[in-house]
């Protein structure tokens, strides 16, 4: 038995480029959600187990920070929504990254 060491070594390659730019396309979307006004606030999912749940007073608490940051932000409108342009195409990206990785994986 012999392993094709340059194919393992293309593979690693592949897999750590395509994964870094996952997650980089993901935190720039992220990033540029928040600066268009548009700040992600999330109440976490209830589990019998979770370490830590938010109240739904902490909740309220985090939203209105986010409305209040929201409000200052110093971009000019023309701005915000080229802010939320590119975030919803990083978001894209990722997602067809992650199509590509399954067609890859079926069809493969």
């Amino acid at each position: 038995m012999t392993i094709d060491w340059l194919a393992f070594l293309q593979v690693f390659a592949a897999a750590l480029v395509a994964g870094v730019a996952v997650v980089g396309f993901y935190a720039l979307g992220l990033r540029l959600l928040a600066r268009s006004g548009r700040i992600p606030v999330v109440a976490p999912a209830v589990f019998t187990d979770a370490i830590a749940v938010m109240t739904p007073k902490q909740i309220a608490k985090a939203q209105k920070q986010a409305d209040k940051a929201a409000r200052r932000s110093p971009l000019t409108e023309g701005q915000k929504q080229l802010a939320l342009v590119g975030a919803y195409a990083c978001f894209g990206v990722v997602v067809l990254a992650v199509i590509a990785g399954i067609l890859l994986i079926v069809l493969g």
